[in-house]
């Protein structure tokens, strides 16, 4: 896929609808550039202009922030909003909760105010719009879906709706888990545990996380994170159940059912 970067809109003296802020999961990991590429690709066929950083884009110092290194933090803040702001960004949609958490609530305090869009939220604005245009009996039509709620979508920032009506869109049976929406259970991932060894306890978070979900008796598991997906992936996975239940992001789900 050719994606046009910043640096090429501005070369053209044009500027996008939307900046596609891709993030280190979506750039690096295997799982999570699956996503990437679904997203991606929805915004090509309906016609989204947007763009990518590219190489201009570096982490938004979530990760280091979350695990104590402040100074780290703010120098990566400031070398991003620098690049944002002279690129006079407004408008950034991101398929990371985390990136979005970091860019909508503590980027401000630095200098860096956006419209941050969470990619999930996005979908459902196209959907609403009549650009997004899904199949009668799509991929999901009538499955038995559970969606698990991401703490930095969820509970950090209140999204609990969009993510749920574009999978009423995709016309899906919705099970929810007993723990769900501002109850819900983290993956195990938040914080920064992504990066380091789990702590001692009786038993680890996503494997907890996974059963709730697997015992919904859903044939997809639909998540809205790269750290999430890869949680309980393995979680599916330790059970054994890797052959009968996926671990689908919402963007893969609406690339599988666009019309």
């Amino acid at each position: 896929m050719h994606i046009k970067s910043m640096a090429e809109y501005t070369a053209e003296g044009a500027a996008p609808e939307v900046l596609f802020w891709v993030g280190c999961a979506g750039s690096f990991d295997q799982r999570a550039q699956k996503i990437t590429k679904a997203f991606a690709t929805i915004l090509d066929k309906v016609g989204v202009k947007f763009a990518i950083l590219g190489k201009e884009e570096m982490c938004t110092g979530d990760p280091a922030r979350r695990s104590g290194n402040e100074f780290l933090f703010q120098m990566m803040a400031y070398n991003n909003i620098q690049v944002l702001n002279g690129y006079e960004i407004k408008k950034i949609v991101t398929a990371c909760p985390h990136c979005f958490n970091v860019f909508k609530n503590e980027y401000p305090a630095l200098g860096g105010n956006y419209e941050v869009i969470h990619h999930t939220t996005y979908l459902q604005s196209l959907i609403n719009d009549g650009r997004v245009v899904l199949k009668e009996g799509g991929a999901f039509k009538g499955k038995k879906i559970t969606y698990h709620d991401s703490c930095y979508l969820g509970r950090a920032n209140g999204v609990y709706e969009a993510p749920r009506a574009v999978l009423e869109a995709l016309d899906v049976e919705l099970i929810e888990m007993k723990r769900c929406k501002t109850n819900g259970l983290c993956c195990g991932a938040g914080g920064a545990q992504m990066f380091k060894e789990d702590e001692p306890g009786k038993t680890r978070i996503n494997l907890e996380r996974s059963e709730e979900a697997l015992n919904t008796g859903a044939s997809v598991i639909a998540a809205n994170c790269p750290f999430c997906t890869t949680m309980l992936m393995d979680g599916v996975k330790n059970k054994e159940q890797e052959d009968h239940v996926q671990v689908l992001d919402i963007a893969e789900m609406v690339l599988q059912s666009l019309a």
